[in-house]
């Protein structure tokens, strides 16, 4: 009887032991969780500067407004009420980081002629960036990002965002640019590459109304991976510096002529859709896909980034609710707002 009271007294002993350190190990990640933050990135498209007030702000660290773009004398064209928007937005996250975004994906002939001529040529350049941080200046933003992408991409796109970095240094403004997921534009130097504050990977879109014969989900998981693993393995980007790019959207191949439609959309017609990701030949990213993103971003990213937040369902089924509260659950700090 003694020794087995020996024995049970020692094996008490043995599993506090086990408790103490499973407890300790489990508090020491949280402490260090605690101490990462990350980027939650919204996209706005001027299309939706109306729909402002619906927008979370508080569950947003960053915000770039879309998308502006030279005339053939440099003077950037906006189409929206910039200065409401970002009174509003500062008004309900003071410490948000509002940016222009410059060019797009879908851009006119023109627009495509008017930034070859403005950047490709060096003796153009210094007035168009001064033309740049004007905008920047006078409408009290924080940054610029740079969202030129394939024939946009001329020979004078890395002396350009290289000479307007300097620039917005200066100034202490920020840098930054959207990139397609696994494709690096043959004129982007390395130094161009080295200049951008962090880079928001494009990890949508691998389909779409350009293959209509192709349907299917246009931003997996894998593709998502694949994309960080692009570049951070295969171009050095530091993990810290990229932001991993998640849709708001979809695409519907139901007939030859592919239609894009929102994450909003697709919940109004059924709230069972939130989570998943297909609805017949709708393929989008419902609410588990987007927490299974928001967990790879934090193990090898520096944040999150949407197009477009205006997309999203601002209801209980809202996918911005989704990364900030994984975001939370985590441990990691975004905007410290909204119960982060």
């Amino acid at each position: 009887m003694i020794k087995n009271k020996a024995l049970l007294g020692i094996l008490f002993f043995i599993s506090s032991l086990f408790s103490a350190y499973s407890c300790s190990v489990e508090k020491q990640t949280d402490i260090e969780n605690s101490k990462k933050s990350a980027r939650v990135v919204g996209y706005l498209s001027s299309d939706n500067i109306n729909k402002m007030t619906s927008i979370q702000f508080c569950k947003l660290t960053h915000l770039n407004v879309a998308f502006a773009n030279p005339d053939q004398n440099g003077n950037l064209i906006f189409n929206g009420d910039i200065d409401a928007l970002i009174q509003y937005a500062k008004s309900v996250n003071p410490k948000i980081v509002i940016s222009i975004s410059l060019a797009g994906g879908v851009i006119s002939e023109e627009q495509t002629s008017n930034w070859s001529f403005l950047i490709d040529k060096p003796e153009n350049r210094p007035a168009f960036i001064q033309n740049i941080i004007n905008f920047v200046e006078s409408h009290h933003l924080d940054g610029v990002d740079v969202d030129l992408e394939w024939n946009a991409v001329t020979s004078g796109y890395s002396d350009f965002v290289i000479e307007l970095k300097k620039n917005l240094i200066t100034h202490k403004k920020l840098l930054t640019a959207s990139l397609p997921n696994n494709s690096r534009f043959e004129n982007i130097n390395s130094e161009a590459l080295n200049t951008f504050d962090f880079i928001n990977i494009m990890a949508y879109d691998s389909t779409g109304p350009w293959t209509p014969n192709n349907p299917g989900q246009h931003s997996s998981f894998d593709f998502a991976k694949e994309g960080i693993d692009f570049w951070h393995k295969l171009q050095n980007i530091p993990s810290d510096k990229l932001t991993l790019g998640v849709p708001f959207y979809g695409y519907n191949f139901t007939s030859p002529d592919v239609k894009s439609a929102t994450y909003s959309e697709i919940v109004e017609s059924g709230i069972q859709f939130a989570d998943q990701d297909e609805l017949g030949k709708i393929y989008y990213n419902g609410r588990p896909t987007i927490a299974q993103k928001v967990e790879l971003a934090f193990q090898n990213s520096g944040g999150i980034m949407i197009w477009e937040i205006a997309q999203d369902s601002f209801t209980e089924y809202s996918l911005l609710d989704v990364i900030h509260e994984k975001y939370t659950s985590l441990k990691v700090r975004t905007t410290r707002l909204c119960g982060n």
